[in-house]
């Protein structure tokens, strides 16, 4: 493998016992770019050792395109985390190769202990993560014992081991809803923004970790509507985990698979979306011939700590990865009593949504899948 750089990445870090955040530092790789040649010699090269290993590869839509049409073309998927997991879970193969970020291996190896976990980088964390120390949350958790603890999926396995309940952004308002109904009072983390939205539709009494996603908190509600007027034909997409300023200039509110969805639904010729700009491979397939705009995250003369990529998605590439199947390196590892705790919050979650019918997994085929997300919720 050749050589990569580094970069240092800064993040804020909730400080919950001051109620306030600082900035933190940390690092993140920055693979090499193979060059056209190099590149069909890795795909190839890839493909084949999957097919000799039997194992399958699942990668998220923010992950690099060649790693995404990788996961398709050998029988893997492109999904939210979620689905990446559970997708893993259900298959065949005994090895399961994550294109993510570490949380996505973690909740991985929960749902399939008994298999190998591989991820091209185990470096490769987020935001969420690393803003939502065990140790802390743990001391947070103590310090409110009436509350039921719902988690996001963008959390460690020592997390969602403390958790009630885990959610992703496809069902966390619907199990919001449901709680509240229920007369639950509610400790929500890692991610403010996602909480406070769901907090302000549902009417919840939520107690918000103060965590944010690295790419989604840079997104800026004034540039935002700057950018409306000079493109009024576009539809504004916002994942929830944007601040408030930009969700409300937002056409449409969900998920990664639900923004997916809506592009390919909707009649509009171009798109501003607000949420990891590797998902525009994934929407230019749904839609092609349609024009999509990233997301302002940054004013005039002002620089931004992710310019809607996040540095540790970029981490994943064809040279690590062919690493990892040549080598059997970069394993996921959960602590079994661990992993037995965290799967309560997860297998709650699970069903809760089959009851609800909520499946939020789009196919290759988009145009096949126009009632998948049905009564799953805006976020």
């Amino acid at each position: 493998m050749q050589a990569t750089a580094t970069k240092v990445v800064e993040f804020e870090r909730p400080q919950m016992e001051t109620g306030g955040s600082c900035t933190a530092n940390a690092w993140a790789k920055v693979p090499p770019t193979p060059s056209v040649e190099e590149r069909a010699s890795l795909k190839a090269r890839i493909k084949q050792l999957l097919r000799e290993k039997q194992a399958v590869l699942v990668s998220h839509y923010y992950v690099d395109a060649d790693l995404q049409d990788l996961a398709e073309e050998t029988g893997g998927c492109v999904s939210d985390s979620l689905e990446m997991a559970r997708f893993g879970r259900d298959h065949p193969a005994k090895t399961l190769i994550v294109a993510g970020v570490r949380f996505m291996g973690e909740t991985a190896k929960i749902l399939s202990p008994e298999k190998r976990i591989l991820m091209p980088d185990l470096d490769a964390t987020c935001s969420l993560d690393l803003g939502c120390a065990p140790d802390e949350f743990a001391a947070f958790c103590d310090q409110h014992p009436d509350r039921t603890v719902v988690v996001y999926a963008n959390t460690s396995a020592a997390v969602k081991a403390r958790a009630d309940w885990m959610v992703t952004s496809s069902i966390g308002l619907e199990i919001v809803q449901a709680l509240h109904a229920q007369g639950k009072k509610i400790l929500w983390a890692p991610d403010k923004h996602l909480g406070s939205y769901i907090q302000k539709q549902t009417g919840a009494d939520m107690l918000l970790w103060q965590g944010s996603c690295l790419v989604h908190d840079e997104f800026k509600g004034t540039e935002l509507e700057l950018m409306r007027a000079e493109h009024p034909e576009a539809l504004v997409l916002v994942h929830p985990e944007s601040p408030a300023a930009v969700v409300a200039q937002a056409d449409v509110i969900g998920s990664t698979s639900q923004l997916i969805a809506a592009v390919q639904a909707s009649n509009a010729p171009s798109f501003i979306v607000a949420t990891d700009n590797g998902i525009l491979h994934k929407m230019r397939q749904a839609a092609p011939g349609k024009l999509f705009i990233d997301a302002p995250t940054a004013g005039n003369s002002a620089t931004c700590k992710s310019c809607a990529h996040c540095p540790w998605m970029a981490m994943n590439g064809l040279q690590n990865l062919l690493h990892v199947l040549e080598t059997g390196a970069n394993e996921i590892h959960v602590d079994p009593a661990v992993g037995k705790q965290a799967v309560v919050c997860i297998d709650r979650m699970l069903d809760f949504a089959a009851k609800k019918k909520a499946n939020v997994r789009p196919s290759a085929r988009l145009e096949d899948e126009q009632t998948l997300f049905a009564g799953i919720g805006p976020a």
